[in-house]
């Protein structure tokens, strides 16, 4: 028993290392994809994260539903504040795509490539051709030759930024069809993966971070304006209702000043015209009334946030979006956020 009950205190006293974590915004590279957000991850330190791989779809980055077999791949290499930048290592095909392209009465032709771009980068290609029908050994190979050439000749005449671009949009691929299709019909190219094996001379076109950053946090500001451009059409709409109101009450009095006889009829309409007009002041009123009162929530309402009426849950949320940590208590909770 004694030694049971040492164990579970000494359990009790080991660190929680989950509330040690913060969490981390990962960016895709700079060019071509301007250091666009693609995901978060956890880690105690940043040192941590250096190396770490990370995947996504290509649709996910460029918005191209017919790229959703292509799995794009990141390393991170950096980290800035809270956030992990990356660099591309390569993107590889679904095994599944792949194993619907090949079948029993089709030709399989692939081969792995390793080259140099221009600017010093060292990768592997691994292009794959499948034919309509069944073909020779030696016409695969003829094939084969034509593939590998055009990818090195490509390589050597582009940086690494334009292969990756090349590789993805399918460019490099068209090249290769119009080449091996003299030689025996063909169903379909793929660059099926790309790798990266050592890094050469990084360009520094594009946006900077920092650059990146003041952009957010303006489209961040720029969403209580779009309230405010809300509640403006809101009381423009009000007040066209309201003129609307105005000239159907004219009109109704200028028709009985017409048709009516006598001063019986006028002074008739004429109260009537009062007590709209009265009506029509009543409404301006309120609507006015209304519409300050939304314009101070929307304006006022979120730069003093009540914290004391938020739960746990709802503050390590907020916690969570600054990117800072989510341990403690309730009112620590509430003092980092004010800070």
């Amino acid at each position: 028993m004694a030694k049971g009950a040492a164990a579970r205190a000494a359990a009790r006293r080991q660190r929680d290392k989950w509330k040690s974590k913060r969490w981390y915004s990962i960016r895709a590279p700079r060019n071509p994809w301007s250091f666009k957000v693609i995901g978060e991850t956890m880690a105690e330190e940043e040192e941590m994260l250096i190396g770490r791989h990370y995947e996504v779809l290509q649709y996910e980055l460029d918005g191209d539903f017919s790229k959703m077999n292509v799995k794009v791949q990141f390393r991170i290499n950096e980290v800035i504040g809270s956030d992990a930048l990356t660099e591309y290592i390569g993107h590889e095909l679904l095994k599944d795509h792949i194993r619907r392209q090949v079948r029993r009465d089709r030709g399989k032709i692939d081969d792995t490539i390793d080259m140099v771009t221009k600017d010093g980068y060292y990768i592997r290609v691994k292009p794959m051709m499948i034919s309509r029908n069944k073909i020779k050994a030696s016409q695969k190979q003829e094939m084969r030759a034509q593939a590998r050439d055009i990818i090195i000749k490509f390589g050597a005449t582009n940086t690494w930024i334009e292969m990756q671009k090349a590789s993805l949009d399918g460019t490099l691929e068209t090249q290769i069809r119009e080449a091996v299709s003299k030689i025996q019909p063909v169903r379909d190219v793929m660059i099926r993966r790309t790798q990266l094996i050592q890094s050469g001379v990084e360009v520094s076109d594009g946006p900077t971070l920092e650059e990146i950053i003041s952009q957010e946090e303006e489209d961040k500001k720029a969403e209580p304006s779009e309230q405010e451009d809300g509640l403006a059409e809101t009381m423009a709409e009000a007040a066209e209702d309201v003129v609307d109101e105005i000239k159907e009450a004219a009109t109704e009095v200028v028709g009985e000043l017409k048709i009516g006889s006598g001063t019986t009829a006028v002074d008739a309409a004429v109260e009537g015209a009062i007590e709209v007009a009265e009506e029509v002041v009543e409404a301006v009123k309120e609507v006015a009334e209304a519409v300050k009162e939304e314009v101070s929530e929307a304006i006022g309402g979120d730069s003093e946030t009540d914290y004391n009426s938020m739960t746990v849950a709802e503050l390590k949320a907020l916690l969570k979006e600054a990117g800072k940590p989510v341990s403690g208590k309730k009112a620590d909770l509430i003092e980092r956020l004010k800070e």
